[in-house]
């Protein structure tokens, strides 16, 4: 309770902090009721893989770093293994779902307008975050189910999250492991070690041939890493900086679309779960990669133009 009651920690990693622990008890529930459920062939597995990574969640913070360290390989053993399944789930049938939507109409998108404004409030009038903000937005979207449709009892919403949980599946942490990769990656000296072998391929001075390595780069190695974000920082140390941006390019410009460049490479890659595998498992696919195939011209064309309007603007 010390975090809590600590008056240097601000209010807003306070109020993150209770929601990380309200998400892993989400994440702990969907441990426990696969444990439970004799129809799931790996219940052991997906029991321990599910509650591990809640445990971690919600108490991470007061855990010492070695012991989380074991715990996520101890989790990520079933995960590889194959041994994390989904369990009996209640589907609504085809009546239900169309009776539902005659009450409640085009006013179920209304939840998810909410936990939008609510992260750009927060972040925009507020000092609290626009984490705290998507939180909030998710409780009180959680409300206004319940006031538009009463079956939405507090039971139906938290089974229904660990429905869409289960049905994602290990996919749903890639996004945490990715961002840790890149932290890890500028840690240990990758962009400036991408520079060293940079160096002796862009022409001292030549800002075209930079451009585009680095807009390539950026692309690359998000398809790699699965996470723009986490590339521009390994990218712009190792090419943007010293091969683009010290020869006069606009940083505002050039770092702009560097980022969208790698939007490019998430359209690629399976490591971007979020956008390319979740919905795979959500539509139930028969092709694991029909999102990718997809949007593969879409993505040569937006890396084609960027790369011609840094080179030109810049």
């Amino acid at each position: 309770m010390a975090f809590f009651t600590d008056a240097e920690v601000t209010l807003g990693s306070k109020l993150l902090e209770i929601i990380y622990m309200l998400t892993g008890f989400v994440t702990i529930y969907t441990g426990i009721k696969n444990l439970r459920d004799p129809e799931n062939p790996s219940r052991i597995g997906t029991a321990v893989f599910w509650t591990i990574l809640g445990v971690i969640i919600s108490f991470g913070r007061w855990i010492p770093a070695t012991v989380v360290g074991l715990l996520i390989i101890i989790m990520c053993i079933p995960a590889v293994l194959k041994k994390v399944k989904m369990g009996n789930v209640q589907k609504m049938t085809v009546e239900e779902t169309k009776a539902n939507f005659e009450k409640i109409g085009m006013k179920v998108f209304i939840p998810a307008f909410v936990i939008g404004a609510g992260a750009l409030v927060f972040a925009v009038f507020t000092d609290l975050g626009a984490l705290v903000g998507v939180g909030f937005g998710v409780l009180t979207s959680a409300i206004l189910l319940i006031v538009l449709l009463p079956s939405n009892k507090p039971a139906v919403i938290i089974n229904d999250a660990e429905r869409m949980i289960s049905t994602v599946g290990p996919l749903s942490m890639l996004s945490m492991l990715l961002a840790c990769l890149g932290s890890v990656f500028t840690a240990a000296g990758v962009g400036e070690t991408i520079a060293k072998l940079v160096s002796g391929v862009i022409p001292k001075g030549n800002i075209t041939v930079g451009i585009i390595i680095y807009a390539l780069g950026m692309m690359l190695f998000t398809i790699i890493m699965g996470n723009a974000f986490a590339a521009i920082t390994v990218m712009t140390v190792g090419i943007g900086a010293p091969f683009v941006l010290s020869y006069g390019a606009d940083p505002v410009l050039i770092g702009m679309l560097a980022l969208t460049c790698g939007y490019c490479g998430t359209l690629l890659t399976p490591m971007a779960a979020n956008f390319n595998m979740v919905p795979v498992a959500l539509l139930d696919m028969k092709r694991r990669f029909t999102v990718i195939r997809n949007q593969f011209v879409i993505a040569l064309i937006m890396i084609t133009f960027q790369i011609i309007y840094m080179i030109i603007f810049h």
